[in-house]
């Protein structure tokens, strides 16, 4: 697996979407965008999403190459619309973990987030060299599980009723990608 400081990362050009690395000037926007209820509602994680939050996800995971996050924009206007990343990167294991938000409601059920989980499962396997890319998906978020499908994902477990959110038990589905080129 390959190690990229944050800074020579590329930037990743797609039909419909177009994706480059974070910048700290992101910050409002992934604050917007995380406290919005059509973000959150799909993340385990519910509590308030502050500046100093982020500001501290920037400073332990991204600039230290735990995390590679990258923001999508919309194509042709480059509007940025959500973002999209690998968390819990492990270079011994060549693995990580996905994950992405569309934090613009306009944008949702248009194929950006399928354009998006294509392309970076792609930069994840051919650029960083990931041999495995894992994903947690709650139960009854059937829009982005047959998205992650139609990016190549395969459901490997659904755990019964493992997170307690909203008074209210949910499954969680174990979903991910095996490179298999290259192995004999």
């Amino acid at each position: 697996m390959n190690i990229f400081d944050p800074c020579d990362l590329p930037v990743i050009n797609g039909e419909k979407v177009s994706l480059r690395p974070i910048a700290r000037e992101d910050t409002p926007l992934i604050v917007a965008w995380r406290n919005k209820p059509s973000v959150y509602r799909h993340f385990i994680f519910r509590q308030p999403f502050t500046r100093q939050l982020h500001e501290n996800w920037l400073k332990t995971r991204v600039d230290t190459g735990k995390v590679i996050q990258y923001i999508i924009m919309e194509n042709p206007s480059r509007r940025p619309i959500g973002s999209v990343y690998f968390r819990d990167l492990d270079p011994e294991n060549e693995s990580a973990e996905y994950g992405i938000f569309i934090g613009e409601e306009d944008c949702l059920g248009r194929g950006l987030g399928t354009e998006t989980a294509k392309l970076f499962v792609r930069f994840g396997l051919d650029v960083l060299k990931l041999h495995r890319i894992s994903l947690r998906v709650l139960g009854g978020n059937d829009i982005a599980r047959r998205s992650y499908e139609k990016a190549g994902f395969v459901t490997e477990g659904v755990f019964k009723d493992m997170v307690k959110l909203d008074g209210k038990y949910r499954d969680l589905s174990f979903m991910a990608i095996i490179n298999e080129e290259g192995e004999t």
